[in-house]
């Protein structure tokens, strides 16, 4: 596909700046929550069952505003609902620090995962838009920067709780952080979508090929679910580092996730969308089990890395083929994927805790090393 060379060169640099820095956001909102999950765990006395039933919330309230996003998008355009879902976001993150009890982190984490999947379906929106503009395959890139927030927000969150600040006042600089960031891109970003339409249905039935698409999206997500939720726990329960290196497992699988993404565009044009999702399922299954296998520091943390390598191609690949399908409108088909895809998130977290308090975590990250290879499977019968 060629370049769209009728759009300035400065106008695409510009907006795929302010939609990348809005990926950024998206990221950095989730990490900060993430990378406090054993704290809150702790000061709510938490049980690993009652951990994984407090976690399904997040993906509960990203499965109801599944089809509200895709409906969103298309009427209004993914500008509007992307500058409302940001901002909101991010203003609920510091009120999950404020819970003192886990049926108030329940709700609060319903409204969180809501307003961050409308968020991410809108921001998806005008990265496909601003991939029509280059002509060429960088959504990759876009989620690279997701993954760079990841790691970041993982650093910051380190930082807080080896200075045993509260996760309410950590959430606050996020916030405030957030904010500026939708200030200075709001006028920046992709102004009208393609294909929006003013009386799109509320639920629309995905064909084959999406279906496909969405059930290799769902096996990566529970890979990423139990990383971004239960890799700090499991580095302090199994491999038993010091609370200072707690959080070693999950700054590994973001820094390969992130660095993976800033290269998978230029792999996926030289081996194939195909061979790069069995590429991406072999190295996390891989991962999983040599993490499960030498429960050590240096072996485990190889292991998360090689997760993170494993991961990071799937979901922008899968995003980039919906984006472009010819059936439905960019935000309807990418809605359709991600609510397939999110039963990853909804099963996969509360799977770990439930299967951990039964066995051991060992063998809860042993299970979820099947949906790697399951990727590699599904992919070889995609055609692409």
């Amino acid at each position: 596909m060629l370049q769209d060379l009728s759009i300035p060169v400065i106008h695409k640099r510009g907006t795929r700046i302010a939609v990348s820095a809005l990926f950024f956001l998206t990221g950095l909102c989730f990490a900060s929550w993430a990378s406090r999950i054993p704290d809150i765990q702790q000061s709510l006395h938490l049980n690993d069952a009652g951990l994984g039933s407090v976690l399904l919330a997040l993906p509960v309230g990203s499965l109801i505003s599944l089809p509200v996003a895709g409906v969103l998008v298309s009427r209004f355009g993914s500008k509007q609902v992307l500058i409302i879902a940001a901002v909101a976001y991010a203003a609920i993150l510091p009120v999950l620090g404020l819970a003192k009890a886990p049926w108030e982190l329940i709700s609060f984490l319903v409204f969180f995962g809501f307003c961050g999947n409308l968020a991410n379906i809108a921001v998806n929106t005008q990265a496909v838009a601003v991939e029509a503009m280059y002509g060429r395959s960088i959504m990759a890139s876009f989620h690279g920067l997701w993954s760079v927030a990841g790691f970041t927000g993982a650093a910051i969150g380190a930082a807080m709780s080896g200075l045993h600040l509260q996760p309410v006042y950590h959430f606050l600089l996020i916030t405030g952080i957030s904010w500026t960031l939708v200030l200075l891109t709001m006028r920046h970003i992709v102004q009208q979508d393609n294909n929006v339409q003013a009386n799109q249905p509320l639920f629309v039935k995905p064909d084959r090929f999406l279906l496909t698409l969405g059930i290799i999206a769902m096996c990566s997500m529970i890979c990423e679910g139990t990383m971004f939720d239960w890799s700090g726990v499991y580095f302090r329960r199994v491999v038993k580092v010091d609370e200072g290196l707690g959080g070693a497992g999950y700054a590994a699988f973001m820094g390969t996730m992130a660095s993976g993404r800033f290269v998978a565009d230029w792999m996926i044009t030289r081996l194939g969308t195909r061979k790069m999702l069995i590429i991406s399922g072999t190295l996390t299954a891989a991962g999983l089990l040599v993490a499960v296998a030498f429960p050590y520091l240096v072996s485990a943390t190889l292991g998360f890395m090689l997760v993170g390598a494993g991961v990071s191609a799937v979901v922008p690949l899968v995003y980039s083929a919906a984006g472009k399908s010819s059936v439905l409108s960019p935000g309807m088909a990418l809605a359709a994927v991600s609510t397939i895809g999110y039963l990853g998130f909804l099963f996969g977290p509360p799977l770990i805790g439930f299967v951990a308090q039964a066995t051991s975590l060992a063998v809860s990250f042993s299970l979820i090393a099947v949906m790697g290879a399951a990727i590699a499977i599904m992919s070889t019968r995609l055609k692409l």
